[in-house]
């Protein structure tokens, strides 16, 4: 290998930056390129390793750290052994013996720094002086516990409420029914109006959509939407007589009351979980189509044979109620705030509610999987959408949502995450732009800007808050 080659191999790993950031590239002291070329003839130790840092202008690293990056495949955050490079038989050196091996402790420095500090050169100087025991600590810290989480078995049972029932715990139906649905409630009332007028101009039989569609209800310009999707059942029945709106009326009331008392029982068991909550699922639903899509959707993801013995405690929105949409809205804060995992179900249209918890979500630092069912969606999102990227708030670093276009990818998402076994690519789309994008469904989860007036009032603000 040349000299040029050897540049050409560490391009990926050189941002112009000083120090690390730049080890090996057309600039570098010659006598770091001529060291690195003789890697396999003459192993690099970690006191030589630090000269060629100084020689970069780079602070030296510990014992610990050495070994850490460069000597060691033990578990991390995500799966080191499938990161450029890699070979078993690093675990086994005591010093660098190859270029691919310098490279891939390398790469592993680029991806902890942008997955930990949101910069490369920062997290290098904070922790190039730590300990092994410190840095497997830190490690330990930050992983999911998958032994723990399936050893701790299922949680108590949710109330069963038939998918093709669900559509009635909506606010919507709770809206239409009110307090005393058996009797009385927006929508018998104004069945009963509809029908009577419809009577005193001589018609005869007609069905409930005609009703609730019908020039009456245009007049009285009801929210139609909450009606049709409240009335689902009966929408295609046919009244002649009031006693008829009793009987049709009260079969959907009863099944409402009986759908809402089990939703808001399964409320009460997800809040007793927040302690222990996995994943928070996100949707909007407008009709019942969406609750039974919705429904169909979190059955497909956590009944896969490859995390059911994990016991994924999920919150399903299919399933659950709240006393108001004050209540509600809490509630959801909550359940986005003790999840470790959002899935955000991107649906057939936007909504504040959805798209807020997300934003809450990134911005607290958790992994978020955008699930778009058609993939020119998929892409908007990976590539446009505003907030499928943001900034965790506390500590400054970017975070990206991973973006699929079916259920499986879900499923290997969470199964990864939760068994600290992601992938990662590192990506400079232009010189000093620094992107970390998740294998799979390659999207751009971490970023380095090569803008330095924008970086250094970034972590300039973060360092003074820190201080």
């Amino acid at each position: 290998m040349t000299r040029d080659e050897l540049i050409v191999t560490f391009a990926l790993l050189t941002t112009g930056n000083p120090g690390v950031e730049s080890l090996i590239h057309k600039d570098s002291d010659p006598q770091i390129l001529d060291r690195v070329l003789a890697i396999e003839r003459n192993p690099l130790s970690k006191v030589q390793f630090n000269q060629l840092l100084g020689l970069a202008y780079e602070i030296g690293v510990s014992d610990g750290f050495f070994k850490y990056y460069w000597l060691s495949d033990e578990p991390s955050l995500y799966d080191v052994r499938q990161l450029p490079g890699y070979s078993a038989g690093f675990s086994k050196t005591e010093s660098i013996e190859s270029v691919d091996q310098l490279y891939w402790g390398l790469y592993r420095v680029f991806v902890d720094g942008l997955l930990l500090n949101g910069n490369v050169r920062a997290f290098f100087r904070s922790h190039a002086n730590m300990t092994h025991e410190e840095l497997t600590s830190a490690v330990e810290t930050s992983q999911i516990d998958t032994a723990a989480i399936r050893r701790r078995g299922p949680a108590l049972p949710f109330a069963k409420i038939a998918k093709d029932k669900r559509y009635l715990i909506s606010e919507m139906a709770c809206k239409t029914y009110g307090d005393a649905p058996e009797t009385e409630s927006a929508l018998k009332s104004f069945l009963t109006e509809a029908f009577a007028a419809h009577a005193s101009t001589g018609g005869g039989k007609v069905t409930v959509r005609e009703l609730l569609t019908g020039t009456f209800a245009q007049k009285k310009q009801i929210n139609q939407l909450q009606f049709t999707l409240s009335a689902d059942d009966i929408m295609d029945e046919v009244i002649a007589s009031e006693a008829d709106i009793d009987e049709k009326y009260l079969r959907v009331a009863r099944d409402f009351i009986h759908a809402r008392k089990s939703a808001l029982e399964n409320t009460d068991k997800y809040l007793s979980l927040v302690n222990d909550l996995d994943v928070y699922v996100a949707t909007s639903m407008r009709v019942r189509d969406d609750f039974r899509e919705m429904a169909d959707t979190c059955e497909q993801i956590f009944e896969d044979s490859r995390i059911k013995n994990l016991h994924l405690r999920f919150f399903d929105p299919t399933l659950s109620a709240a006393e108001g949409h004050q209540d509600k809205g809490l509630i959801e804060c909550l359940m986005v705030k003790c999840a470790r995992v959002l899935v955000y179900c991107a649906g057939s249209k936007e909504s504040y509610g959805k798209d807020a918890e997300a934003a809450m979500a990134l911005s607290l630092g958790k992994p978020v999987i955008f699930y778009c069912s058609k993939q020119d969606k998929a892409d908007f999102y990976k590539k446009v959408h505003p907030l499928s990227r943001l900034i965790n708030f506390e500590t400054g670093v970017a975070v990206g949502a991973f973006v699929v276009d079916n259920v499986s990818d879900i499923v290997l998402l969470l199964q990864r995450i939760y068994e600290n076994a992601m992938q990662y690519e590192l990506r400079q789309p232009k010189a000093g732009y620094v992107e970390l994008h998740e294998a799979k469904t390659d999207s751009i989860v971490r970023l380095q800007t090569n803008d330095r007036m924008l970086s250094e009032a970034f972590w300039n603000y973060y360092r003074s808050r820190r201080q």
